[in-house]
C-alpha cells in the first residue's frame, strides 16, 4: 500500500492534533472530577473566564501594559543589536575590541539581572523594559555581526571597482544580503521577549500577564492562570510571523 505523499496530509492533518487535545482537555477534567475544579479545569470554563476577564477590561489591561514593555524593550534592543551588530561586523578592529566584553556579558541569563537591576532602577515599568532590551540585544547582535561577515566579499569588490563608497557598499550591498540572519535573529528574540517579560512581570512589577498570573496563583485560580498562558503564547507566535512576512517580502528581490 502505497503512502499518501506528504503535502497531500498538510493542509488537514496539521490541525488534528490540536483537536484531540482540545477534546482531551474538555473531557479528562470532567471525567476525572465531575464539578471541573481540579487541577486543570475543562477547556470551555477556561475560554467562559478568559471571555469575563477580557469583558471586565482586566485582560486588556493587564495586556496593554506587557505590550508597551514588550515593544519598548524589544525595539530599543533590536535597533542598538543591528546597529553595532553592523559596525562590527563591517570594521575588522571594532569587532576584535568589542568582541571580549560582550562575550562577557552575553552567557549571563536576561533574568539573571533582575535582583540587580532591582537595586539599581527600583520595581517599576522600566525594569521588565530593561530586561527585555538585555533579551533582545545580544542575540540580534550577533546575528547582524554574522550576516555581515557571511556577505561574499566578491560582491564588495565588484561593487568598490565599480566606484562605489564604503557607505555605498554598505547600505546597497552588505546590509541586503545581511538581512536573512539578521531577521532570523529578530524574530527568534520577537517571540523570546514575551518569554522574558512573564518571569519579569512575575518577581517585580504589579501589572502584566505576569503578574496577573502571580495574583491568580495566590488565589489557585488555574482557569486564570492558563488564560494568561494562552496569551502568551498566541503573541509569541504572532511576533515570531511578523517578521517571517517582513523577511519574506524586503528579501524576496534582494537574497
Amino acid at each position: 500500500m502505497r503512502s499518501l505523499p506528504v503535502r497531500c496530509l498538510r493542509p488537514g492533518w496539521g490541525v488534528v492534533p490540536i483537536i484531540l487535545l482540545l477534546a482531551l482537555w474538555e473531557v479528562v477534567p470532567r471525567v476525572s472530577d465531575g464539578s471541573g475544579g481540579g487541577l486543570l479545569p475543562p477547556f470551555s470554563e477556561v475560554m467562559v473566564e478568559g471571555w469575563r476577564l477580557l469583558g471586565s477590561g482586566v485582560l486588556a489591561d493587564n495586556f496593554l501594559s506587557s505590550l508597551v514593555r514588550v515593544l519598548a524593550g524589544f525595539v530599543a534592543g533590536a535597533i542598538t543589536g543591528v546597529g553595532l551588530g553592523v559596525i562590527m561586523g563591517w570594521r575588522e578592529n571594532v569587532r576584535k575590541t568589542l568582541r571580549p566584553l560582550i562575550s562577557l556579558f552575553y552567557p549571563i541569563p536576561a533574568v539573571g539581572w533582575i535582583p540587580l537591576l532591582m537595586l539599581w532602577i527600583g520595581i517599576n515599568d522600566l525594569l521588565p523594559i530593561v530586561i527585555i532590551y538585555i533579551c533582545s540585544f545580544f542575540p540580534v547582535l550577533y546575528t547582524t555581526i554574522s550576516g555581515v561577515r557571511s556577505v561574499d566579499r566578491d560582491f564588495i569588490r565588484v561593487a568598490r571597482s565599480l566606484g562605489a563608497s564604503e557607505r555605498h557598499v554598505l547600505l546597497t550591498v552588505v546590509i541586503p544580503l545581511a538581512l536573512p540572519y539578521i531577521f532570523t535573529g529578530l524574530r527568534l528574540e520577537a517571540g523570546m521577549a514575551w518569554r522574558v517579560l512573564a518571569a519579569a512581570e512575575m518577581i517585580a512589577v504589579p501589572t502584566g500577564l505576569g503578574a496577573l498570573m502571580m495574583r491568580a496563583q495566590s488565589l489557585i485560580r488555574i482557569d486564570i492562570i492558563i488564560v494568561c498562558l494562552i496569551v502568551l503564547s498566541v503573541m509569541c507566535l504572532l511576533f515570531e510571523k511578523l517578521f517571517a512576512v517582513l523577511e519574506s517580502r524586503l528579501t524576496r528581490d534582494w537574497c
